[in-house]
């Protein structure tokens, strides 16, 4: 099966199409498949459902869609440095489901092994628990939260093989291996492409059998949201 494609586009071709869920990887700008969002972006389709940690800033990450406006529903966990996201919220232009981190990376890791759902105490007696199914265990209650099973995921990882096997860097992995799992088309863009067979078995974070397509996307910028720098002492 070929895997190697020559860009986001073409790795998406055929994939895409209006009102589809997409979870995708990232934490703020760290491992962000930049280049398979602004081929997303570029395609034009609408009404997208994004599962993601957060939704970029504004003019990076997801939130380069927001502005396109071809967003219409964010399951998140932290959306604080988005204007846009923001303002399409507050003039209910945009649907949003939060989600607390670690549940959210429990229920792509869930859809991923094929668990329709799974108890859990976060959330408990707060709204993140309103219409949701409530069940005592041991004298306390959980709540019911649903594996996510999306129609693609999109991932950034440093390095592939051509079979797909892929290696994180540090903490860019983030939320890059639950959401590779849970699609049932995942896309990767890597920094570096490798013959099979050069990866250490024992270092690969996510076996190929995940990964349908590969695209080479780098070079990179390494973004930073926030400079923040000692003030230099007066000499």
């Amino acid at each position: 099966m070929k895997k190697l494609y020559p860009d986001a586009a073409a790795a998406l071709e055929g994939v895409l199409r209006n009102d589809m869920l997409i979870a995708s990887g990232g934490f703020g700008l760290c491992g962000l498949p930049e280049r398979l969002l602004d081929a997303i972006r570029d395609s034009g389709v609408t009404g997208l459902t994004f599962a993601s940690n957060n939704a970029g800033i504004d003019g990076e990450g997801i939130g380069k869609l927001l502005r396109s406006r071809q967003v219409k529903k964010m399951i998140s966990s932290y959306v604080g440095e988005n204007k846009e996201f923001e303002r399409q919220y507050l003039a209910g232009e945009l649907e949003v489901e939060f989600c607390p981190q670690g549940t959210l990376a429990e229920r792509m890791r869930a859809g991923g092994a094929g668990i329709a759902g799974f108890y859990t105490k976060t959330g408990v007696g707060t709204q993140v628990a309103e219409g949701k199914e409530v069940k005592e265990f041991n004298g306390e209650d959980y709540i019911l939260e649903r594996g996510i099973f999306a129609d693609l995921a999109i991932v950034k990882a440093w390095k592939a093989d051509e079979s797909g096997n892929l290696v994180f860097r540090k903490t860019a992995r983030n939320f890059n291996q639950p959401a590779a799992t849970c699609g049932k088309i995942c896309v990767v863009e890597v920094e570096e492409i490798v013959p099979v067979g050069a990866l250490d078995p024992d270092a690969i974070h996510l076996p190929g059998v995940y990964v349908q397509r590969i695209v080479l996307g780098s070079p990179y910028d390494k973004k930073i949201e926030f400079r923040t720098v000692r003030e230099r002492e007066a000499s």
